[in-house]
């Protein structure tokens, strides 16, 4: 017995877990992905990007998920669950539907570009929530 109180380790656990979502989405957005576009010729920088979402919004989703579980008597588990689930519907949903746009050329060039805005959008929502969250357990 290490008498560390488990809501404390619990509180910790949920803690590292939302740091790990909020830096993977900072990293992706920031680094990552425009990274891919500058160091790789488009095509193939479209088509990396293309495999690379829907590995990144399963395990942001889960891990988001994840994040809840300690905390599930917060209102931040509730925050996080709901982060998590939202990455899990762009992943199961709103990625096909993207795709799609995408490879109907020309005639779905302004549709791909809305839901691709839409999702940027979605992703800067459910990273200012990741952020309020983590700040609220760091204090």
């Amino acid at each position: 017995m290490s008498g560390i109180p488990d809501f404390l380790t619990f509180h910790v656990a949920a803690t590292v877990l939302t740091a790990l979502v909020l830096g993977g989405m900072a990293f992706f957005a920031a680094v990552f992905a425009p990274l891919v576009f500058a160091k790789l010729p488009a095509e193939t920088a479209g088509g990396f990007i293309r495999q690379v979402f829907p590995v990144y919004y399963r395990v942001m989703g889960f891990v988001s998920l994840a994040a809840a579980l300690p905390i599930w008597y917060r209102i931040d588990a509730w925050i996080m669950g709901a982060v998590g689930i939202v990455f899990l519907f762009l992943w199961a949903v709103l990625l096909p539907v993207i795709n799609a746009a995408r490879d109907s050329g020309t005639a779905g060039e302004r549709r791909f570009a809305l839901l691709h805005r839409l999702s940027v959008l979605i992703n800067l929502c459910q990273m200012i929530a990741v952020l309020v969250v983590f700040l609220r357990l760091v204090r």
